[in-house]
């Protein structure tokens, strides 16, 4: 059996190896070759669809509940600010630096040592443990984790890998991406002529800008609509005809992605079309085990407005890591080594700790 202290100098190397490996999203391929080889070396068998890793541990029966401890290991692309070698590596002063070691390589092999570790110590488990890191969470795409979902059965919890600074986030906001395009009539700007489909996408602004929904959620807060972007017109003395914007929307437990969508719809003089409705608000009961675990272990919990692959799965899910979401997709992105260390003591602590609860 590995010790503590030995899968965490393991995970360590395990993650100043993958961020020498570029993995931009949906060009995952030598990462997922990578930790399949890993977990392997440790005596687990894995299943590979598309970019996506899943191991289950030893002793998986059926009947029992299923506990899923899934991170991601693509990235965003470098920023132009990084005046380091984004895939360096390299260490200095406590901190490891390189693309993707804080969101979320700490959090991936942290969750990995907290598997192999729980599955080594002979612990008895009352819960199968199923440990996957997947690909394309940095934009949602759909050969990600919902590739996965259909292989876990019935699944009792997720925890999700993200840098939470070790707190736990109890609630997610969900995410709608509007495209909205209004329609007026061209005509001569020197005349009276036309109907300026900008003036009318400027009411349609201010109601973005100034509505508020009647349920304000107690971990969420308010759902949050802000216009992104608007284009409209082609030459200065022509009325346009057509104005197009985006809103991004966060949506709140309070408010399924529908329900916002057909609120808007009836607002606003543009045709609004949804990117997708896929990206859910997420919640889970006070009274989860998972959430009493983390009271007795004295974690901090919280409502979080940033979006993972959390919105994608359809049963319970907590969200909690080391390291620090503001240092997410920042230039010269880091995170401390021993946050690395934390973080998996703290997994395994609320993987022995749900065991006595379940």
């Amino acid at each position: 059996m590995h010790s503590i202290e030995a899968l965490q100098t393991d995970m360590l190397r395990l993650l100043r190896k993958l961020i020498s490996i570029p993995s931009v999203s949906r060009e995952e391929q030598q990462t997922a070759t990578l930790l399949s080889t890993t977990i392997n070396c440790y005596g687990y068998p894995v299943d590979r669809i598309g970019n996506n890793v899943l191991a289950f541990g030893k002793g998986y029966t059926k009947g029992l509940p299923t506990v899923l401890l899934n991170s991601h290991h693509d990235t965003v692309k470098p920023n132009s600010g990084y005046t380091r070698n984004p895939f360096s590596a390299d260490e200095e002063d406590g901190k490891l630096y390189g693309l993707g070691s804080n969101d979320a390589g700490g959090c991936l092999v942290a969750l990995l040592g907290a598997f192999l570790y729980v599955q080594q110590a002979g612990i008895k488990l009352q819960y199968n443990l199923v440990f996957a890191a997947t690909a394309e969470e940095e934009i949602s795409g759909r050969g990600g984790v919902e590739m996965i979902l259909p292989l876990l059965g019935d699944v009792f919890l997720g925890i999700v890998g993200e840098p939470t600074l070790l707190n736990m986030a109890v609630a997610e906001k969900g995410l709608l991406v509007l495209d909205c395009t209004v329609m007026g009539v061209a005509g001569h700007a020197a005349r009276e002529e036309g109907d300026n489909a900008l003036y009318k996408a400027m009411k349609d602004i201010e109601w973005f800008r100034t509505w508020h929904f009647g349920q304000v959620s107690d971990l969420l807060g308010e759902v949050k609509m802000t216009v992104t972007g608007i284009e409209a017109g082609t030459q200065h003395n022509i009325v346009p005809a057509s104005c197009r914007y985006t809103v991004d929307v966060r949506t709140t437990d309070l408010y399924n992605n529908e329900d916002v969508l057909h609120l808007v719809q009836q607002h606003v003089a543009a045709k609004v079309v949804p990117r997708s409705l896929r990206l859910r608000a997420s919640g889970i009961d006070n009274h989860h085990p998972v959430v009493m675990a983390a009271q007795q272990l004295g974690i901090g919990t919280f409502g979080s407005p940033t979006i993972s692959d959390q919105a994608l799965m359809p049963f319970p899910t907590v969200k909690i890591g080391p390291g620090d979401s503001a240092r997410s997709h920042m230039a010269d992105e880091y995170i401390f080594v021993n946050e690395i260390a934390e973080g998996m003591q703290l997994y395994i602590d609320m993987l022995l700790k749900l065991n006595e609860l379940i």
